[in-house]
């Protein structure tokens, strides 16, 4: 009864931002694809068809049972925009059915899925924080979780790159589509990042407001670097539109240096938060924001490289990978030890 107790009390309490966690196993399997790890990269894509499964019932008994914190969050400024790691993370699943099995009937679902779930959360969320009539500063309503929107975004784009020959729809239509997602991606990333490093740099900056989700500012753009990248890979004579690909080449280039740039910056960020302003370092689910952008910037490094035929910094995907797998598996066992707490502090709750 204690298990069900705390299960019901995880689905009420589910952050909007948990797909991160099947977003972090997903790019770390496909980066272990990419560095030629099959054993690694096939149990992670197992792993996250497990993990994706749980929180996608989990996500659907909240609407369902409670739908009035489910909404709230919705129209939440600090949270939710965390609902489209929801989308990043069944296109993420998908690409690893497209890339890894090469099941293309379940990509194609998923696609479609992600592609409609993305047209009905964008809108609702911009919509309910655009007419509330009580609003929050900027310096509490925003933060690297709004870049959400972009990596929703950007991981639809390579979703449906990777799919361009084996949907219903002509090619040229498909990569005409990924497109203008990956230009449109491009764009938000740029009204975004203005308003984030506005408030980061013009508002004083407080420990506990340097979260996670700020790793997002670097996410995002290597996420962008990657969708630039499997653009690059597919479009040809037959999808037309080669004449873009050197200014594609030149985004992506420049994509990858701005996510280079962010990693120094915020992890002195952490340093002074946690080294020099002693703040106490615990577990929370937006943790898995910062593995899923180490193993993006990974998984984007390799193949960027492999595309513009970088042979000098070769090393560089390969350490950034081990890393990311490295803090994959710290922040899984802090996942683990917050359950076990969480069990404890409910069962010790029925026997006083």
């Amino acid at each position: 009864m204690d298990f069900f107790q705390a299960l019901k009390k995880e689905v009420q309490m589910l952050s909007p931002a948990y797909f991160t966690l099947p977003m972090s196993v997903g790019i770390l399997s496909i980066g272990a694809d990419f560095l030629k790890l099959p054993t690694l990269s096939d149990s992670l894509f197992w792993v996250n068809n497990v993990v994706y499964g749980i929180l996608l019932l989990m996500l659907l008994a909240r609407l369902l049972f409670f739908t009035h914190p489910f909404l709230k969050d919705l129209k939440s400024f600090k949270k939710g925009a965390g609902f489209l790691s929801f989308i990043a993370a069944t296109s993420i699943l998908g690409i690893q059915y497209v890339k890894l099995q090469q099941a293309y009937t379940t990509g194609s679902i998923l696609f479609w899925c992600s592609l409609g779930i993305w047209i009905l959360l964008m809108y609702s969320f911009l919509m309910s924080v655009t007419t509330q009539s009580e609003k929050p500063s900027l310096e509490k309503g925003m933060s690297g979780v709004w870049l959400l929107i972009v990596v929703s975004t950007q991981a639809l784009a390579i979703h449906g790159t990777l799919l361009a020959k084996h949907l219903s729809i002509p090619k040229e239509q498909v990569i005409f589509l990924t497109l203008c997602l990956y230009t449109l991606g491009i764009f938000l990333y740029l009204i975004l990042i203005t308003l984030i490093f506005y408030r980061l740099t013009f508002f004083p900056a407080k420990p506990k407001e340097i979260t996670p989700p700020y790793w997002i500012n670097e996410g995002a753009v290597g996420i962008t670097t990657l969708a630039g990248a499997v653009l690059l890979q597919n479009i040809n004579s037959s999808s037309g539109f080669t004449g873009i690909e050197p200014v594609i080449e030149w985004i992506s280039l420049l994509a990858w240096a701005t996510a280079s740039w962010w990693i120094p910056f915020i992890i002195l960020l952490e340093i002074w938060k946690y080294g020099i302003k002693k703040e106490k370092l615990t577990y929370t689910p937006t943790y898995w924001a910062l593995v899923f952008c180490i193993g993006g910037y990974a998984a984007a490094t390799h193949l960027l490289f492999k595309v513009l035929s970088i042979s000098f910094l070769t090393a560089a995907p390969k350490v950034a990978f081990y890393v990311a797998l490295a803090l994959f598996g710290i922040v899984l066992l802090g996942m683990c030890i917050s359950i076990i707490k969480s069990l404890s502090s409910n069962h010790s709750k029925k026997t006083s």
